[in-house]
C-alpha cells in the first residue's frame, strides 16, 4: 500500500473514532437535560439496551428513562477511558461513566446517588453514520447517600445558578439545539 492510501486509511479511523465519540457525549447530554429527541439520535430505531433495571428495544428505553429522569432535581453523567476497536461499519466501544442523581423524596428533602460502570456498545456505521445498535450497561460501583449537599450554602459560600433541563440550559442558549445533532 503506498503512503496515501494509508494516509487515507488513518484519517478515516480518527474520523470515525471522534464520530463515535461524539454518540457517547450526546448520549450524556441528552440524559442530563432530559431530551428525548437528542437521545434517540445516539440510537439506531432497531437498536437494544440491557440497563441492568431495563431490558428491550432502545426507543421504548427513551420512553422508559426520561419521564423518571424528569423526577430528579439533577443529574450528571460523565465517561471516561473510552476503548474503541473499528472493524468496517462495525465498532465495539467501552466507556466508563460516572453519574450523579439528586432524588427527590416524597417528604419533601433529597438525597444523592452515585454510580459507577461502564457502558458496552456495539455501534454500527448506516449510511456514513455512527450509533448504538446494542448496549449493555455494567454497574461496577454504586453509593446511595443519606442527603444531598446543601444548594442553598453555595460553594465556598458563593451561592450560584445549577444546570438546567432542555432549553432553559445555559448549553442551549451557547450551541443551539442543531450543533448537538450529528452531521
Amino acid at each position: 500500500m503506498n503512503s496515501t492510501v494509508n494516509n487515507a486509511a488513518g484519517l478515516q479511523l480518527l474520523l470515525d473514532r471522534v464520530a463515535i465519540e461524539d454518540v457517547l457525549v450526546r448520549y450524556c447530554h441528552a440524559v442530563d437535560r432530559c431530551d428525548a429527541d437528542l437521545l434517540r439520535t445516539v440510537y439506531w430505531p432497531d437498536a437494544t439496551d440491557d440497563h441492568i433495571f431495563w431490558k428491550g428495544n432502545a426507543e421504548a428505553f427513551v420512553d422508559f428513562c426520561i419521564p423518571i429522569l424528569k423526577t430528579r432535581d439533577q443529574t450528571m453523567h460523565a465517561i471516561s477511558n473510552i476503548l474503541i476497536r473499528i472493524d468496517g461499519n462495525e465498532a465495539r466501544v467501552q466507556c466508563y461513566f460516572h453519574a450523579y442523581e439528586r432524588l427527590r423524596r416524597k417528604d419533601g428533602t433529597s438525597n444523592d446517588i452515585t454510580m459507577d460502570g461502564r457502558y458496552l456498545d456495539r455501534m454500527e456505521k448506516r449510511n456514513g453514520e455512527w450509533r448504538i445498535a446494542d448496549r449493555k450497561c455494567v454497574m461496577d460501583w454504586w453509593r446511595i447517600w443519606d442527603d444531598s449537599c446543601d444548594w442553598n450554602r453555595g460553594v465556598f459560600g458563593q451561592k450560584f445558578e445549577p444546570g438546567k433541563r432542555g432549553d432553559a440550559d445555559f448549553s442551549a442558549t451557547l450551541f443551539g439545539k442543531r450543533l448537538f445533532t450529528p452531521g
